[in-house]
């Protein structure tokens, strides 16, 4: 069973970056083996997919609001998953979530088997 942890939320100027983290574990997991993905859910709102990297972090994918801003990779020998957020602006505050899912890039949360605790982010007008 994967476990997920994230890191590197704040609160942040508008213009300014962030980078999360996420780290996974957990007894036999093969990290490397999993998709994952960034989720990030607003005050009021449902969550929504941010972005997502395949198994070997040759595929991703960045949804429209973030595409050009945001990056995702991956870093299998660290178990961990990156998001690198340039360019904030105060509709990205939101509790950012990592998950591990399907090999492949995905978008649909109920592809997504394993979740972290989620990490705030507040960006600043």
């Amino acid at each position: 069973q994967v476990q997920l942890v994230e890191s590197g939320g704040g609160l942040v100027q508008t213009g300014g970056s962030l980078r999360l983290s996420c780290v996974a574990s957990g007894s036999g997991v093969m990290i490397s083996a999993y998709g994952l993905g960034w989720f990030r859910q607003a005050p009021g709102k449902e969550r929504e997919f941010v972005a997502a990297i395949s198994w070997g972090g040759g595929s991703t994918d960045h949804a429209d609001s973030v595409k050009g801003r945001f990056t995702i990779s991956r870093d299998s020998s660290k178990n961990k998953v990156y998001l690198q957020m340039n360019s904030l602006k105060p509709e990205d505050t939101a509790v950012y979530f990592c998950a591990a899912g399907p090999p492949y890039v995905s978008r649909r949360e109920n592809e997504f088997y394993a979740w972290g605790q989620g990490t705030q982010v507040t960006v600043s007008s």
